[in-house]
């Protein structure tokens, strides 16, 4: 079975596949315009375009979306739709956003996801707290599948650093519209000065601190930085990590704080549960219901509960260290996800 998924080469998609052939092929990206021979960029996807459609029908069996149609309104959506359905190729959609981290509007995202929905003929998603939402807002039900393992294999083998000292971190990343990072830090800064042997570590993107970014916030950086200078943390500015990098980074913390206002589900997680890093994850998605973590309220709406966060940072802190994936049980459950795919494709073939 030939699949386009839309996209290929993010490692969720990646590591829902099997390692070895299994009767499914998935197209690779097609390099969008501008991008270079040696990219791996997959964004903005190519196969959203209803002419790419319609000049690769024969390609491809089944179309599988997953990320990247932020950019397309629900006309150009209900177009792919209606392409799809006239060259007789099935729509299978992962619900991984039932809330797009990257808008501050909801809007937008709900106008898509009022075309994809419906028009799916199989929809899959990964807990079953976001199946219920899909269930009550739709009257569609989604298969529940897990997220794989982001982290690879042979990594997950490899022994934690050891630590004298519990640290405590928060990425900032570029500031995606759905975080709320300066009344989190400050509740941190608090909560972690009161535990021995503790220590806080801030980490943003470079381009935060660039005026001629579109994340500029010198606002929040002036903070941040009066925070490090009275010594109550520690501020590292940098730029984008590579997978290892990344993978360094959170291993060398005891937790991670996630400082989200909305949101659905988080691939960051399944890093720090494939790592074995704490997670303190808000109670505005459905993060708990992805991997064990610890849970403090955080909404849009209702703003931080901050004692909870700082119960978060205590537990984690007593009951440390958290639990971590194993490479033999994520190799498990990657073959038996990538079974369920092939089954699912199979189903709408049918």
């Amino acid at each position: 079975m030939r699949v386009a998924s839309v996209p290929a080469g993010h490692v969720y998609v990646r590591h829902c596949s099997a390692p070895e052939p299994d009767g499914v092929r998935r197209l690779r990206d097609p390099r969008p315009n501008g991008a270079p021979s040696t990219s791996q960029r997959w964004w903005p996807p190519v196969m959203l375009d209803p002419d790419w459609v319609s000049s690769h029908h024969d390609d491809f069996d089944v179309f599988h979306l997953h990320f990247g149609f932020d950019a397309q309104s629900p006309a150009q959506l209900s177009q792919l739709v209606e392409t799809l359905r006239r060259h007789g190729k099935p729509l299978v959609y992962t619900v991984h956003d039932l809330r797009n981290p990257h808008q501050p509007d909801p809007a937008p995202h709900d106008a898509a996801l009022d075309v994809v929905i419906p028009a799916a003929d199989h929809l899959v998603t990964l807990t079953p707290g976001a199946a219920q939402s899909i269930r009550s807002r739709w009257n569609r039900t989604a298969t529940v599948l897990p997220h794989p393992h982001v982290v690879e294999l042979p990594r997950l083998s490899r022994p934690r650093p050891r630590r004298d000292r519990f640290r405590v971190g928060v990425h900032a990343k570029s500031l995606r519209p759905n975080m709320a990072v300066l009344p989190v830090v400050r509740v941190l800064a608090d909560t972690v000065a009161e535990l021995p042997d503790a220590e806080l570590q801030i980490d943003i993107h470079r381009e935060v601190a660039d005026p001629a970014s579109a994340a500029h916030a010198p606002h929040l950086l002036k903070a941040l930085e009066e925070f490090a200078d009275q010594g109550r943390l520690t501020l590292s500015v940098h730029d984008y990590y590579d997978d290892e990098q990344l993978w360094d980074y959170l291993a060398s913390l005891d937790l991670s704080v996630l400082p989200y206002r909305f949101g659905t589900h988080s691939g960051w997680l399944e890093a720090c549960h494939d790592l074995g890093t704490a997670v303190a994850a808000p109670d505005c998605g459905f993060y708990a219901q992805q991997r064990p973590c610890l849970t403090y309220g955080h909404t849009q709406r209702g703003g931080l509960d901050e004692e909870s966060l700082r119960e978060a940072v205590r537990t984690a802190y007593e009951e440390r260290p958290a639990p971590r994936a194993s490479a033999r049980q994520r190799a498990q459950e990657r073959d038996a996800l990538a079974a369920a795919h092939r089954a699912l494709y199979a189903s709408t073939l049918q």
